[in-house]
C-alpha cells in the first residue's frame, strides 16, 4: 500500500461515492478520508474514515489536513450548473472559494497533489461544437461554466507560481446507477433509465436531438485516477483536461433502452436547462488526454446501457 494519506471533499457526491471507494482500494481504507457536509452515504458506511466538514470553513479544514497528515486533497464539492442557476452568487461563492482554500492549504502544507475537476461547462455558444479542442474559444453563459474556467486559472497560476500540483479534468455528463445526480443539466441521461424500468416511460427536460458529452462513472473513476497517478512530467495540461468518451441525444439513449424495455417511450418538454444544453459542446476532442498519460474509454452507449440495466435491476 502506498503511504499517502488522500482527503476527498464532497465524498458523498455523485463521483465522490464511488472514487473515495477506488482509492480505499488503491490506498488502504485508512488512509482516504471522507468528508461531506452531508450525512455519510449508505455505501461509505464502515468502509473507512469519515468527517462531516464545511470546505468553506478554512480554519477547520486546516486544521484536519494537519491532523491527518493529508498529502493529497480531492476537492469534488461543488453546486453543478441547473442548480447554480437557479442562486447564482451562492454558486460562485462556494465554487470558487472552496478551491482557494484548498489551494491556499496546499501552498502552507506543501501537499504533494490537487485534484479538483473542470467541466465541458466552460465552453460556450462561441465554442467550436464538434470535436471541441482543448484549446479554443472559451467563454461560458452559465454560472456554473463561469467559475469552472475561473477555477481552471486558478489552478494553472498555482502552479506556476507555486509550484503545486493541481491536476484537473473538464467531465463530460456523467452517469452512474450507484449514486444519484447533483442538479446538472445532463441528470436526464440517468433520470432516464430509472424511469424506463419503474414505468416504462420518461418525460425529458431536452429535446430529442440535443446531443451532449457523455461518460460512464467506471471510465470517469479510472479516468480521474489514472490522471493522478501519472507521472509528473506527463500532465502538460495545468488548467484542465478534454476528456472525452461517447456523444448522444436523448432520442439515441431512449432507442437503445427500448431494446432492453419493450414498450418504453418518451416525452420531450424543454425547460430552462435546454438553453444550457444549447451552450455546450456536442462531442469533445481529448486528444492530448489520450497522448499525454494514455487516457482511452472502454464504454460506448451500448455497452453502458447493458451495464445500467443489468445493475439498477438488481
Amino acid at each position: 500500500m502506498k503511504k499517502d494519506k488522500i482527503l476527498v471533499i464532497g465524498a458523498c457526491g455523485q463521483i465522490g461515492v464511488e472514487l473515495t471507494l477506488a482509492l480505499r482500494k488503491m490506498y488502504g481504507d485508512t488512509n482516504v478520508v471522507a468528508s461531506d457536509l452531508r450525512e455519510e452515504h449508505e455505501l461509505l458506511k464502515g468502509s473507512g474514515p469519515y468527517v462531516s466538514l464545511d470546505v468553506m470553513n478554512k480554519e477547520m479544514l486546516h486544521v484536519l489536513v494537519i491532523r491527518h497528515n493529508i498529502t493529497q486533497i480531492y476537492l469534488l464539492a461543488a453546486i453543478l450548473s441547473a442548480t447554480g442557476e437557479k442562486n447564482p452568487l451562492l454558486a460562485w461563492h462556494i465554487n470558487m472559494q472552496s478551491l482557494l482554500n484548498v489551494l491556499d492549504i496546499a501552498k502552507e502544507e506543501g501537499l504533494d497533489k490537487i485534484y479538483w475537476p473542470s467541466s465541458i461547462a466552460v465552453f460556450g455558444q462561441t465554442s467550436p461544437k464538434v470535436d471541441t479542442p482543448q484549446h479554443t474559444v472559451i467563454e461560458p453563459t452559465t454560472i456554473y461554466g463561469i467559475s469552472k474556467f475561473a477555477g481552471e486559472r486558478w489552478c494553472e497560476y498555482y502552479n506556476h507560481r507555486y509550484g503545486i500540483d493541481v491536476r484537473s479534468l473538464r467531465y463530460p455528463g456523467l452517469i452512474s446507477y450507484k449514486s444519484a445526480p447533483g442538479g446538472g443539466t445532463t441528470d436526464y441521461a440517468i433520470e432516464i433509465f430509472h424511469d424506463a424500468l419503474e414505468s416504462k416511460a420518461y418525460n425529458c427536460f431536452l429535446k430529442e436531438d440535443t446531443y451532449l458529452p457523455m461518460m460512464y462513472m467506471p471510465d470517469a473513476i479510472r479516468a480521474t485516477i489514472e490522471l493522478m497517478e501519472a507521472p509528473k512530467d506527463h500532465i502538460k495540461v495545468r488548467s484542465s483536461y478534454n476528456l472525452g468518451a461517447m456523444s448522444f441525444s436523448p432520442k439515441e439513449i431512449g432507442a437503445e433502452i427500448g431494446k432492453h424495455v419493450p414498450g418504453f417511450t418518451m416525452r420531450y418538454e424543454p425547460d430552462y436547462r435546454q438553453q444550457i444544453a444549447d451552450s455546450w459542446p456536442g462531442s469533445i476532442d481529448d486528444e492530448l488526454a489520450r497522448n499525454d498519460w494514455g487516457w482511452k474509454h472502454e464504454y460506448d452507449l451500448e455497452k453502458m446501457t447493458v451495464d445500467m440495466i443489468k445493475n439498477l435491476k438488481q
